[in-house]
C-alpha cells in the first residue's frame, strides 16, 4: 500500500475562543446582531485582530446540562468545519435559542451559515 499523508486536521484551539465576560459584554454592546429562528449571531468588527474568536453562550432556557452541552459541541463542531471560510478580524457569540435544542445539527449549521453570510463575515 503506498504511503497516504495524512489529512490536515481542522483543530479549533482556545486561542480562538472568547471566554472572558468582558468580551462577550464589548461583542454584545458595540457588535452588531443578527437574529434567527435557533441562533442569534453577534458581531464585532475588530481591524487589529489577526483571526476570528468566538463564543457560544447557551443558557437554561435551552434546556437542561445534557441539552446545552450538546447543543454547544454541535454549534463548537460547525465553527471548526468552516473556520477557514470566515474572514479574519471579528469577534463572534453565538447564542442558542431555546428552538436549537430541538434541531438537528444540519438546521443549525444552515442557520449559523445563513447569519454568517447575512453578517458579511463568509469569504466569497
Amino acid at each position: 500500500m503506498p504511503d497516504v499523508p495524512p489529512s490536515p486536521r481542522f483543530r479549533f484551539p482556545a486561542a480562538r475562543r472568547l471566554q472572558l465576560s468582558r468580551h462577550f459584554s464589548r461583542v454584545r454592546e458595540e457588535g452588531r446582531t443578527f437574529r434567527g429562528g435557533l441562533l442569534l449571531l453577534g458581531v464585532l468588527d475588530l481591524e487589529s485582530e489577526s483571526n476570528f474568536k468566538i463564543g457560544l453562550v447557551t443558557s437554561k432556557r435551552v434546556g437542561g446540562a445534557v441539552v446545552r452541552n450538546r447543543v454547544r459541541r454541535r454549534l463548537r463542531e460547525i465553527v471548526r468545519r468552516h473556520q477557514h471560510e470566515v474572514r479574519a478580524g471579528f469577534w463572534l457569540v453565538s447564542v442558542a435559542r431555546p428552538a436549537a435544542a430541538r434541531a438537528s445539527a444540519a438546521e443549525l449549521e444552515a442557520e449559523w451559515l445563513k447569519l454568517a453570510g447575512r453578517a458579511g463575515l463568509l469569504r466569497d
